[in-house]
Protein backbone atom coordinates (compact mmCIF):
# COMPACT_ATOMS: atom_id res chain seq x y z
CA UNK A 1 0.00 0.00 0.00
CA UNK A 2 1.23 3.46 -0.83
CA UNK A 3 2.99 5.34 1.94
CA UNK A 4 1.45 8.80 2.18
CA UNK A 5 3.55 9.88 5.15
CA UNK A 6 6.51 10.82 2.97
CA UNK A 7 4.86 13.97 1.68
CA UNK A 8 6.67 17.15 2.68
CA UNK A 9 3.43 19.05 3.19
CA UNK A 10 1.46 16.62 5.36
CA UNK A 11 2.04 16.11 9.11
CA UNK A 12 2.68 12.58 10.35
CA UNK A 13 0.66 11.61 13.45
CA UNK A 14 2.06 9.85 16.47
CA UNK A 15 0.72 6.38 17.18
CA UNK A 16 -1.20 7.57 20.23
CA UNK A 17 -2.76 10.37 18.16
CA UNK A 18 -3.81 7.86 15.53
CA UNK A 19 -5.26 5.54 18.18
CA UNK A 20 -7.08 8.38 19.96
CA UNK A 21 -8.65 9.69 16.75
CA UNK A 22 -9.97 6.31 15.67
CA UNK A 23 -11.08 5.51 19.22
CA UNK A 24 -13.15 8.69 19.20
CA UNK A 25 -14.55 7.81 15.78
CA UNK A 26 -15.45 4.30 16.91
CA UNK A 27 -17.03 5.54 20.13
CA UNK A 28 -19.33 8.15 18.59
CA UNK A 29 -20.35 6.55 15.31
CA UNK A 30 -23.71 4.82 14.99
CA UNK A 31 -24.32 2.54 12.04
CA UNK A 32 -20.71 1.59 11.30
CA UNK A 33 -19.37 1.10 7.79
CA UNK A 34 -20.38 3.93 5.48
CA UNK A 35 -21.86 5.89 8.38
CA UNK A 36 -18.32 6.12 9.76
CA UNK A 37 -16.62 7.29 6.56
CA UNK A 38 -17.69 10.94 6.72
CA UNK A 39 -16.44 11.21 10.32
CA UNK A 40 -13.11 9.57 9.42
CA UNK A 41 -12.72 11.96 6.49
CA UNK A 42 -13.47 14.98 8.65
CA UNK A 43 -11.00 13.81 11.29
CA UNK A 44 -7.99 12.81 9.19
CA UNK A 45 -8.49 14.96 6.07
CA UNK A 46 -10.17 18.17 7.22
CA UNK A 47 -9.16 18.49 10.88
CA UNK A 48 -5.60 17.12 10.98
CA UNK A 49 -4.71 17.11 7.26
CA UNK A 50 -2.92 13.78 7.58
CA UNK A 51 -4.20 12.56 4.21
CA UNK A 52 -5.23 14.41 1.07
CA UNK A 53 -8.85 14.00 0.03
CA UNK A 54 -7.87 12.33 -3.25
CA UNK A 55 -5.64 9.86 -1.41
CA UNK A 56 -8.40 9.15 1.10
CA UNK A 57 -10.71 8.29 -1.78
CA UNK A 58 -8.15 5.79 -3.08
CA UNK A 59 -7.80 4.23 0.37
CA UNK A 60 -11.57 4.01 0.63
CA UNK A 61 -11.75 2.22 -2.71
CA UNK A 62 -9.14 -0.29 -1.52
CA UNK A 63 -10.92 -0.82 1.81
CA UNK A 64 -14.29 -1.29 0.11
CA UNK A 65 -12.81 -3.81 -2.33
CA UNK A 66 -11.35 -6.05 0.38
CA UNK A 67 -13.32 -8.63 2.36
CA UNK A 68 -14.17 -7.85 5.96
CA UNK A 69 -15.67 -4.96 7.90
CA UNK A 70 -15.40 -1.64 6.06
CA UNK A 71 -14.74 0.39 9.22
CA UNK A 72 -11.79 -1.82 10.18
CA UNK A 73 -10.53 -2.02 6.60
CA UNK A 74 -10.40 1.76 6.19
CA UNK A 75 -8.76 2.14 9.61
CA UNK A 76 -6.07 -0.38 8.67
CA UNK A 77 -5.58 1.26 5.27
CA UNK A 78 -5.22 4.75 6.73
CA UNK A 79 -3.01 3.61 9.61
CA UNK A 80 -0.74 1.66 7.29
CA UNK A 81 -0.41 4.57 4.86
CA UNK A 82 0.57 6.93 7.70
CA UNK A 83 2.68 4.84 10.08
CA UNK A 84 3.08 1.40 8.52
CA UNK A 85 2.17 -1.78 10.38
CA UNK A 86 2.17 -0.17 13.81
CA UNK A 87 -0.12 2.55 12.50
CA UNK A 88 -2.54 0.00 11.08
CA UNK A 89 -2.65 -1.84 14.43
CA UNK A 90 -3.18 1.40 16.38
CA UNK A 91 -5.97 2.59 14.07
CA UNK A 92 -7.68 -0.81 14.01
CA UNK A 93 -7.58 -1.15 17.81
CA UNK A 94 -8.94 2.37 18.19
CA UNK A 95 -11.85 1.51 15.92
CA UNK A 96 -12.67 -1.85 17.49
CA UNK A 97 -12.22 -1.17 21.23
CA UNK A 98 -15.19 1.20 21.79
CA UNK A 99 -17.69 -1.23 20.29
CA UNK A 100 -16.15 -4.14 22.17
CA UNK A 101 -16.31 -2.32 25.50
CA UNK A 102 -19.87 -1.10 24.93
CA UNK A 103 -21.12 -4.57 23.95
CA UNK A 104 -19.29 -6.05 26.94
CA UNK A 105 -21.04 -3.60 29.30
CA UNK A 106 -24.42 -4.35 27.72
CA UNK A 107 -23.84 -8.09 28.10
CA UNK A 108 -22.81 -7.68 31.75
CA UNK A 109 -25.34 -5.16 33.02
CA UNK A 110 -28.36 -5.11 30.69
CA UNK A 111 -30.82 -7.95 30.39
CA UNK A 112 -33.15 -8.58 27.43
CA UNK A 113 -36.09 -7.55 29.63
CA UNK A 114 -34.57 -4.07 30.07
CA UNK A 115 -33.89 -3.64 26.35
CA UNK A 116 -36.94 -5.16 24.68
CA UNK A 117 -39.98 -2.94 24.79
CA UNK A 118 -38.15 -0.10 26.54
CA UNK A 119 -39.86 3.10 25.31
CA UNK A 120 -36.84 5.30 26.07
CA UNK A 121 -34.45 3.13 24.04
CA UNK A 122 -37.02 2.85 21.25
CA UNK A 123 -37.29 6.66 21.09
CA UNK A 124 -33.50 7.02 21.08
CA UNK A 125 -33.03 4.61 18.17
CA UNK A 126 -35.92 6.19 16.29
CA UNK A 127 -34.14 9.52 16.48
CA UNK A 128 -30.77 8.04 15.51
CA UNK A 129 -31.98 6.37 12.30
CA UNK A 130 -32.33 9.56 10.19
CA UNK A 131 -28.89 10.71 11.33
CA UNK A 132 -27.39 7.38 10.27
CA UNK A 133 -28.92 7.79 6.81
CA UNK A 134 -27.37 11.25 6.55
CA UNK A 135 -23.97 9.88 7.64
CA UNK A 136 -24.19 7.26 4.88
CA UNK A 137 -25.22 9.75 2.17
CA UNK A 138 -22.58 12.36 3.09
CA UNK A 139 -19.49 10.28 2.17
CA UNK A 140 -21.12 9.20 -1.09
CA UNK A 141 -21.49 12.86 -2.11
CA UNK A 142 -17.99 13.67 -0.89
CA UNK A 143 -16.50 10.72 -2.79
CA UNK A 144 -18.34 11.76 -5.95
CA UNK A 145 -16.87 15.27 -5.70
CA UNK A 146 -13.37 13.97 -5.01
CA UNK A 147 -13.63 11.60 -7.98
CA UNK A 148 -14.67 14.59 -10.14
CA UNK A 149 -17.76 12.87 -11.49
CA UNK A 150 -19.65 14.73 -14.20
CA UNK A 151 -22.78 13.99 -16.20
CA UNK A 152 -20.77 11.67 -18.48
CA UNK A 153 -19.01 9.59 -15.83
CA UNK A 154 -21.90 9.62 -13.33
CA UNK A 155 -23.67 7.04 -15.47
CA UNK A 156 -21.08 4.41 -14.45
CA UNK A 157 -21.86 4.27 -10.68
CA UNK A 158 -25.58 4.62 -11.39
CA UNK A 159 -25.61 1.66 -13.79
CA UNK A 160 -23.48 -0.46 -11.47
CA UNK A 161 -25.71 0.35 -8.48
CA UNK A 162 -28.82 -0.60 -10.45
CA UNK A 163 -27.25 -3.86 -11.60
CA UNK A 164 -26.31 -4.81 -8.02
CA UNK A 165 -29.74 -3.77 -6.73
CA UNK A 166 -31.52 -5.79 -9.46
CA UNK A 167 -30.62 -9.12 -7.89
CA UNK A 168 -30.02 -10.74 -11.27
CA UNK A 169 -27.54 -13.63 -11.29
CA UNK A 170 -23.89 -12.71 -11.96
CA UNK A 171 -24.45 -8.99 -12.65
CA UNK A 172 -25.65 -8.36 -9.08
CA UNK A 173 -22.35 -9.66 -7.67
CA UNK A 174 -20.30 -6.67 -6.37
CA UNK A 175 -17.06 -8.62 -6.80
CA UNK A 176 -17.63 -8.69 -10.58
CA UNK A 177 -17.89 -4.90 -10.74
CA UNK A 178 -14.86 -4.42 -8.50
CA UNK A 179 -12.79 -6.61 -10.84
CA UNK A 180 -14.15 -4.87 -13.93
CA UNK A 181 -13.38 -1.50 -12.36
CA UNK A 182 -9.81 -2.57 -11.63
CA UNK A 183 -9.34 -3.84 -15.20
CA UNK A 184 -10.87 -0.65 -16.58
CA UNK A 185 -8.52 1.45 -14.45
CA UNK A 186 -5.47 -0.46 -15.70
CA UNK A 187 -6.58 -0.06 -19.31
CA UNK A 188 -7.24 3.67 -18.85
CA UNK A 189 -3.84 4.10 -17.17
CA UNK A 190 -1.98 2.31 -19.98
CA UNK A 191 -3.91 4.26 -22.61
CA UNK A 192 -3.06 7.53 -20.84
CA UNK A 193 0.63 6.60 -20.67
CA UNK A 194 0.59 5.68 -24.35
CA UNK A 195 -0.99 9.01 -25.26
CA UNK A 196 1.52 10.84 -23.07
CA UNK A 197 4.50 9.12 -24.75
CA UNK A 198 3.00 9.82 -28.16
CA UNK A 199 2.69 13.49 -27.24
CA UNK A 200 6.30 13.62 -26.08
CA UNK A 201 7.39 12.01 -29.35
CA UNK A 202 5.58 14.68 -31.38
CA UNK A 203 7.15 17.44 -29.28
CA UNK A 204 10.60 16.13 -30.12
Amino acid sequence: MADLSNSNTLPVPRLRQLFASFFKIGAFTFGGGWAMISIIEREIVTKYNWVRREDFLDLLAVAQSLPGILAVNIAVAVGDSLRGRRGSVAAALGTILPSFLIILCIALFLTPDLINGNPVLAAVFKGIRPAVVALIVAPVISAAKAAKLNWKTAAIPVVVALQIWSGWPVVSNPVLWIMLGAVGGIIAFKYGMKQHKAGEGRDK
